[in-house]
C-alpha cells in the first residue's frame, strides 16, 4: 500500500515590488529549489511544488535581491545536486553571485566536502523537523566539526522551537560557526520572555551563532502581510547582536497547504523594513554579514 504525501503550494510567481529599497548586493540567504529532474529522497515528508532555478531568479529580481544562498531541503536528503547546480548555472553568469548549505552523511569523504566547496558550499545544515533532514547522528557532529573547522564551513540547524532550551549547550560548544533558520521557530506568541528565545538571545550573545530572521510566517500567530506579532522577536535578537542577524525569504516556502498562508516575497522584505528602519543597519544584515559569513 503507497501512503501519499501532502503536496505542498507553489509560491506566487508575481510578487509584488516592495516598497522597501533594498541596497545593492543584497543576499537572500535561505532559498530552496525544486526540480522534477532531481530524485526525490523516499524518507520525505512532502512533495514540493514546482519551483525551480528560473522561477526563483525572477522572484529574486521583482524584489531586488542580487545573490543567494541555497539550501539544501530535507526531501532531497544527501543528494545536493539541485542547489549545487543552480549554485554552478548562477556563478557561472556571474561569478560570486551563489553559494549553498548542504546536507551530508557521516560517511561523507573529504574528496566530497572538497568538491562540494569549489562550488560554493560553505556549510552542512542539520533539520531535525523534517523528515529526512538528519542524515547524520548527534554523535557524528564532533568528527564532522573537525573535518570542516579548516574550511571555513558552518553548522545550520533548523529545530522544534521547544527543543531550544535543551540544544542551546551543544551548539554553544561546537568548534565551528553555528547559523540557526527561522527565528529557531520560537512562537512569537511566546514573547520574548520565553524561555527558549532567552537561550538563542544568549547564543547570539555569546557571538559564534548566526540567525536567520527568516520565515516570520512560520512563527507569527498574528498572519501576513506585516507579521507584527514577530516584531519583538526580530528586534530582540538584532539588539543581542546587530553583526549576527541575517535575512531570507524561506522561498518557495515549503509546507504551505492554505493559500491564505503562502506568503509574498514583497511583503516580507516589507516587514524586514518595517523591523529595520536605519539603511546602515539594513545594510548589515542583507550585505556585510552574509557577503563574510559565506565567504562571497
Amino acid at each position: 500500500m503507497t501512503t501519499s504525501l501532502p503536496q505542498c503550494l507553489a509560491p506566487t510567481r508575481a510578487p509584488r515590488r516592495p516598497n522597501t529599497m533594498l541596497p545593492a548586493g543584497s543576499v537572500d540567504t535561505h532559498v530552496h529549489v525544486f526540480d522534477g529532474r532531481y530524485r526525490l529522497s523516499p524518507q520525505r515528508g512532502y512533495d514540493p511544488p514546482d519551483s525551480r532555478l528560473e522561477h526563483m531568479v525572477a522572484m529574486h529580481k521583482a524584489i531586488g535581491i542580487e545573490r543567494v544562498v541555497f539550501t539544501q531541503p530535507s526531501i532531497y536528503g544527501t543528494d545536493n545536486g539541485a542547489i549545487l547546480d543552480g549554485s554552478d548555472a548562477l556563478n557561472e553568469a556571474t561569478p560570486g553571485r551563489a553559494r549553498s548549505v548542504v546536507a551530508v552523511g557521516s560517511d561523507v569523504s573529504d574528496q566530497e566536502l572538497a568538491a562540494m566547496h569549489a562550488r560554493g558550499a560553505r556549510g552542512v545544515r542539520l533539520n531535525t523537523d523534517n523528515v529526512g533532514g538528519m542524515p547524520i547522528g548527534w554523535d557524528d557532529l564532533p568528527e564532522l566539526c573537525s573535518r570542516i573547522a579548516g574550511m571555513g564551513w558552518h553548522v545550520e540547524f533548523l529545530f522544534p522551537g521547544r527543543d531550544m532550551v535543551e540544544l542551546a549547550p551543544l551548539i554553544a560548544s561546537l568548534p565551528v560557526p553555528a547559523c540557526i533558520g527561522h527565528f529557531a521557530y520560537q512562537p512569537a506568541a511566546d514573547g520574548v520572555e520565553a524561555g527558549g528565545f532567552q537561550a538563542l538571545l544568549a547564543l547570539l550573545r555569546d557571538g559564534n551563532t548566526w540567525l536567520k530572521i527568516s520565515g516570520a510566517d512560520r512563527v507569527s500567530a498574528a498572519g501576513g502581510p506585516g507579521y507584527a506579532d514577530v516584531a519583538p522577536l526580530a528586534e530582540a535578537a538584532i539588539e543581542a547582536n546587530p553583526g549576527r542577524i541575517m535575512w531570507g525569504t524561506d522561498w518557495p516556502h515549503p509546507n504551505k497547504y492554505d493559500t491564505g498562508l503562502v506568503p509574498d516575497e514583497g511583503d516580507l522584505v516589507d516587514t524586514l523594513g518595517s523591523w529595520v528602519s536605519d539603511p546602515d543597519l539594513l545594510r548589515r544584515i542583507l550585505v556585510d554579514t552574509p557577503e563574510q559569513f559565506y565567504g562571497f
